[in-house]
């Protein structure tokens, strides 16, 4: 029970420190990832692109300012949050899919209702291995990018945007290579029939490409990072991890 206690004492606390708008968009990108993932936007041999590949960039640069103020465990807690919240709403569009009706899509296509309801219930009802797979994927990576954001800002980071960047790029690489590979294996390659070429190929390829958002919008979360130093933000947090 102390346990559980102190728990939720640590999560009222750092709740309260970091923005909500932040949190509330680290949520919801990892809520719309999943679902957007499902619409296949290029698909060749070797390389495979869907809708939740252009938001998970999105999740990771919230994670890395996170952690640049508030530490890698405040990062970690985030996502674990994050994770509970995507398993609530997984199973509320699974509820919401088996209830009898039709979508207002289908009264577009009079001749195709059926299948058009059909087609949207199971879009959002998903499957248990998708959410499975995705949970499990992201847990691994915010461990990941966590603990090497962490240890890099540690020796390189001086305050400045290139220190920024130093800590945050390659951790996000890495980290998304983990996320890509650990998704592609347990859902694309078990279900999915992927072979092995597909998954390490898909799982870089795809690492490359968020890297370069990530990289783009990373200006932005550097000024975000340094606005919380300025203005204070997260203070009780911090000094509550001084403590301990």
């Amino acid at each position: 029970m102390n346990t559980l206690k102190k728990i939720r004492e640590d999560y009222e606390i750092l709740l309260r420190s970091v923005p909500a708008m932040v949190t509330a968009t680290f949520i919801l990108s990892v809520i719309f990832m999943n679902l957007f993932a499902s619409k296949e936007i290029l698909r060749t041999e070797y390389f495979c692109c869907n809708g939740g590949l252009l938001l998970s960039w999105i999740s990771f640069l919230c994670m890395d300012c996170i952690c640049k103020r508030f530490g890698p465990k405040a990062a970690t807690k985030i996502s674990v949050l994050a994770m509970v919240v995507n398993v609530i709403c997984s199973i509320i569009f699974w509820a919401m899919s088996a209830i009898p009706g039709n979508w207002a899509a289908s009264y577009a296509a009079p001749d195709a209702m059926a299948s058009v309801n059909a087609g949207l219930d199971s879009t959002f009802a998903g499957a248990w291995y998708v959410v499975l797979g995705s949970c499990t994927a992201m847990f691994l990576s915010t461990l990941v990018n966590a603990a090497l954001n962490s240890a890099i800002g540690k020796k390189a980071d001086n305050g400045k945007f290139l220190g920024f960047a130093a800590r945050s790029l390659p951790s996000t690489c890495i980290a998304q290579f983990v996320d890509n590979l650990v998704f592609s294996t347990m859902v694309s390659h078990v279900f999915f029939g992927w072979n092995w070429k597909q998954v390490l190929i898909c799982s870089f390829t795809a690492m490359v490409f968020e890297l370069v958002l990530e990289a783009v919008f990373s200006p932005f979360g550097y000024k975000v990072s340094k606005n919380w130093e300025k203005r204070g933000v997260g203070r009780q947090y911090i000094e509550m991890l001084a403590k301990a």
